[in-house]
């Protein structure tokens, strides 16, 4: 019997190495599974990369574990967001690398590691910074530059209800970057609001399937929607 469903925040961390590449979903705190960030601070893997849209806020959550020194490498495409304190202290120190990413090219790559593409054209930052040591091709009288996949050991989202399969879906804008991480990484843990029962969530509602989805967790919010 296929059941993804684990009983605790630890057991769904479990396993993560020292040197892993993570990602982490949510747009700013907004479908953020700061939950499982929590977890993963607790349970200590460190020498870490991880891929989110900005670079954390405050001194929770991402923050948290980049000030614990237990990230050597943000992939982003906004580390100056507002609070973004910690950020910004590590990296006038040198203690932590950068790599920006133009947000559409963040979710492309993240896509395309999904969909099995190593690699694509994009217009997007080509002749500027973020373009140097990069492949240039032109079509059709444009130049492109080659934007790899990024695909990921771990990927930690946040959905709004799951069954046991795995099956995610999403509420409104907590929606985001969560669907193509899921399909990024080679362990997506998801932690959720609401458990279903097999067939109580329309197919036709099914954002995420349960094939991209190892893990599940339910952290509870107390929110009233149902």
């Amino acid at each position: 019997m296929i059941n993804k469903i684990v009983q605790s925040l630890a057991e769904a961390v479990a396993g993560i190495k020292d040197g892993s590449t993570v990602l982490i979903g949510g747009f700013g705190s907004v479908g953020q599974p700061d939950a499982l960030i929590e977890a993963l601070i607790e349970q200590g893997a460190k020498d870490l990369t991880c891929v989110a849209n900005n670079a954390g806020s405050g001194r929770t959550g991402l923050a948290r574990l980049m000030e614990l020194g237990r990230v050597r490498k943000i992939i982003c495409s906004f580390p100056r967001s507002s609070g973004s304190v910690v950020f910004e202290e590590l990296y006038k120190a040198g203690k932590i690398e950068l790599e920006i990413v133009p947000q559409g090219t963040l979710a492309e790559r993240l896509r395309a590691a999904g969909a099995g593409i190593p690699a694509f054209y994009t217009a997007t930052a080509q002749g500027t910074l973020l373009a140097r040591g990069k492949e240039e091709r032109e079509f059709d009288g444009r130049l492109y530059i080659l934007e790899r996949a990024l695909r990921a050991d771990v990927a930690l989202i946040e959905a709004w209800e799951a069954d046991r399969w795995g099956n995610l879906t999403y509420r409104a804008s907590g929606r985001n970057f969560n669907p193509v991480m899921a399909m990024a990484a080679d362990l997506t843990i998801a932690q959720v609001q609401h458990i279903r029962e097999l067939g109580e969530i329309d197919p036709e509602r099914v954002i995420t399937p349960g094939v991209y989805v190892q893990r599940v967790v339910r952290v509870d919010r107390g929110s009233p929607w149902v």
